[in-house]
């Protein structure tokens, strides 16, 4: 079995991209020294540097790299290495145009950016699997190397590709899915306005059409983009696992629902061995810490439940967002613990010193233009010694309360043209009911539509249009077996291909919600609804309502006007020793907040009045004890009860029943016994 974790770390990974090929060589050993200071750990190295490595064809170049790695070996800094395969040098495209991707209105991007790549093309799969196989002839039985890092960001900013080598590269995937093309006219449903194929190769990419393209060829389509870029990850990855046995692989994801739409990070978790991720904050007046809370789940989710690792995030402002604000004093730590609280072994970031040219040279590093006498400078060695004094919890692995199913092939085809509402979005009913969970305290796991749920008192469905059979059926019998189930509307609709389910709505989930949908009711821009409850309290809905019928289920809150007025809106349905419950519209904070309250006292799950708000408390556990993660993003002193005694691990504090944390302050306890 492959390595999974960084090979000679024996401490959190603690420091960020490094770039020496944009300084002069009489600058590394000042920076290597700067990083001894700030308690670096590791590197990540050469991810953009196929340029130098292979100044022309065939022509290679190494010294630069091996002065540095040994230098940063001396220094006993660990070295994840880059496979540069993201960006191809000019002479490669030069020679290869046609590597260069095509949109889907026939436009080919020119050179002169990052990651514009046809993942499809003969030529790029080519010369990624030579300067692989140079890298790792070279640098496999390196004693600094630790864990190799292929490409950078698959899917962004270009994960498909619309030309004629695509073309027949989708024909092959659908031979191979479908055997024939009278499987792809079934699965596509081709008999709709008369698309049908009479062999393979009539098939192109849905590319620009006049009006909307057919759903299920276009799902397809997002399918095989995502499994094509993750065929070139695991020939590089199959490389290195022959050239240099022992060393882990992995690709940074970006699995945050804010920054990646297009890759399937369920698939691609069975692919890496060890699961990284880069995130940075969405600077869209939301709680930015909530966000982070949920792609740090979500990766770990990835991960299977194993540690994973926080490969980028930023020291301060990032540069490509319309607003790029400062991080608040203090944030910075907050931002890189909140992620190992849920699972990173280590918090490292884009990059080591700041650029001085290029398009992201007014992004913050770890080293800013201003040097060591700098505010960032100065938390940076602050969160290192942090970083240090938590090595003990390396390889524990975070404790969830619930689960929440997401499923990245719902989300492709709910996004498809000729939906009933373009105001539902799933994305917003994810963010919407993972922050309800975040206020009630209570840490999630993610999990797939088909995963086992038994390990999980509550299961929340926030949108899951798409859903197969066997998903219909696992959380039947999940709610059966006595789980408690929370779906919202307009899910469980369509299956694989984006065919609606046999009978009424909400097909896949009939049976355990206990209920028909009639018709779907989606509100105009601005309208709102009251929904009113057995003992007259009310709440408010927006963007949608259905003619729910209730067939076993009981009517819990209903529409008091409308189109749907006297229907269900939220209704509970007892099954087995379980209970469903589903709410047809789209619910306010105050709204989803009443409905989880209701949900939970059928999971059991006791109410955490005793934690203030915006206080994080996240535990994880291993063979070395229990860690409880205390992290206060308000503006007041709180006190956090922890039901035991434990040591403060950044102060050397005890802690007795309770644990003060100041105002933007982290506080981590190892609790006795």
């Amino acid at each position: 079995m492959p390595e999974t974790t960084p090979k000679g770390l024996t401490r959190l990974a603690f420091g960020g991209d490094y770039n020496p090929e944009q300084w002069p060589e009489s600058v590394w050993p000042e920076d290597v020294r700067l990083m001894r200071e700030a308690g670096v750990t590791m590197v990540s190295v050469g991810i953009f540097s196929w340029a130098l490595l292979e100044p022309e064809q065939g022509v290679y170049d190494f010294g630069w790299l091996d002065r540095i790695i040994g230098l940063l070996h001396e220094n006993g800094i660990r070295v994840d290495l880059g496979t540069p395969t993201v960006s191809p040098p000019a002479w490669f495209y030069r020679a290869h145009p046609e590597a260069l991707p095509v949109t889907v209105d026939g436009t080919r991007y020119e050179f002169g950016s990052r990651g514009a790549i046809c993942h499809s093309n003969a030529d790029y799969r080519a010369a990624a699997a030579n300067i692989t196989t140079k890298l790792a002839e070279r640098y496999g039985d390196h004693p600094a190397l630790a864990l190799w890092h292929v490409f950078n960001e698959y899917g962004v900013p270009v994960s498909a590709c619309y030309c004629d080598s695509c073309a027949a590269h989708f024909r092959r995937w659908l031979t191979t899915t479908y055997k024939s093309v009278d499987g792809v006219n079934e699965a596509w449903g081709t008999a709709f306005w008369g698309q049908r194929y009479g062999d393979i190769g009539q098939i192109n990419p849905p590319r620009l059409t006049p009006t909307a393209v057919n759903p299920a060829q276009a799902l397809d389509y997002t399918r095989f983009a995502d499994a094509t870029m993750r065929e070139n990850f695991v020939a590089e990855r199959d490389i290195l696992h022959r050239l240099a046995p022992g060393i882990p692989v992995t690709t940074n994801f970006m699995a945050a629902l804010s920054q990646c739409e297009s890759v399937d990070y369920w698939a691609w978790g069975r692919e890496v061995d060890l699961v990284t991720n880069d995130h940075y904050l969405i600077t869209d007046g939301r709680r930015t810490h909530v966000n982070l809370a949920m792609a740090a789940d979500l990766t770990r989710s990835v991960a299977g439940g194993a540690p994973w690792l926080l490969l980028e995030h930023s020291t301060s402002g990032v540069n490509w967002q319309p607003r790029n604000p400062a991080k608040a004093p203090g944030q910075m730590a907050r931002n890189a613990l909140s992620h190992v609280a849920r699972g990173s072994d280590g918090a490292m970031f884009f990059q080591w010193r700041q650029s001085r040219r290029g398009a992201e040279k007014f992004h913050s590093a770890m080293l800013p233009h201003g040097g060591t006498e700098t505010r960032v400078w100065r938390e940076v060695v602050e969160l290192g010694a942090s970083v240090d004094e938590l090595g003990q919890i390396r390889g524990t692995r975070t404790q969830a309360d619930v689960a929440v199913v997401w499923d990245w092939h719902s989300w492709w085809a709910q996004k498809l043209a000729w939906r009933p509402s373009e105001d539902h979005d799933a994305r917003e009913r994810a963010d919407a009911f993972y922050e309800a969970l975040y206020d009630r305290h209570l840490t999630v796991d993610f999990a797939h539509p088909e995963a086992d749920l038994s390990a999980y008192p509550l299961v929340v469905v926030p949108a899951l249009y798409l859903m197969t059979e066997a998903a219909g059926r696992n959380l039947q019998r999940y709610v059966e077996q006595g789980g408690t189930l929370v779906v919202s509307y307009f899910s469980g609709i369509v299956d694989e291909h984006d065919a609606v389910h046999e009978g009424a709505y909400p097909g896949a989930l009939r049976d355990v919600l206990g209920l028909t949908v009639e018709e779907f009711s989606p509100l105009l821009a601005d309208q709102r609804v009251r929904i009113t409850g057995p003992d007259g309290s009310e709440l408010t809905g927006d963007v949608w309502t259905e003619f729910v019928v209730p067939s076993g289920a009981e009517t819990v809150w209903t529409y008091a006007e409308g189109l749907t007025a006297d229907h269900p809106a939220v209704t509970r349905h007892r099954l087995g020793e379980g209970t469903a419950w589903y709410v047809s519209t789209r619910l306010d904070a105050h709204g989803l907040d009443a409905l989880l309250g209701w949900a939970a006292e059928d999971a059991r799950i006791a109410p955490r009045a005793d934690l203030p708000y915006d206080v994080e408390v996240v535990c994880r556990e291993g063979e070395l004890g229990s860690f409880l993660f205390a992290i206060n993003h308000s503006a007041s002193d709180v006190k956090v009860p922890l039901g035991t005694d434990g040591t403060e691990l950044l102060t050397g504090e005890r802690a007795a029943g309770g644990l003060a944390v100041p105002a933007g302050a982290v506080r981590v306890v190892r609790l006795d016994g």
